[in-house]
């Protein structure tokens, strides 16, 4: 998927559980984790606009774009397989 859903870090980082998230967006924690775990077809503009309130942060704090064809090569390279790619000097 091209967008990459980060609700988790920004808590994390500010010592705050999820439930303290939760009540003071004012959204459920099921709803939270929804949205955390890329399941939501929408976000609305008030729910992230709350989330950034709370978290003190911006939309692109929560929510990343990432190329699909970077996705797909980067499962499919190791970090041993990238550096045997480095021509010798």
């Amino acid at each position: 998927m091209p967008i990459v859903v980060g609700i988790d870090v920004m808590p994390a980082r500010r010592k705050m559980s999820v439930g303290e998230l939760a009540d003071l967006a004012g959204i459920t924690p099921a709803n939270l984790a929804v949205l955390d775990n890329a399941r939501a077809k929408a976000v609305r503009f008030a729910t992230l606009a709350a989330l950034c309130e709370v978290l003190d942060c911006r939309p692109d704090d929560l929510l990343h774009w990432e190329d699909e064809a970077e996705e797909t090569a980067n499962s499919r390279t190791s970090p041993a397989d990238a550096s045997s790619s480095i021509p010798p000097a």
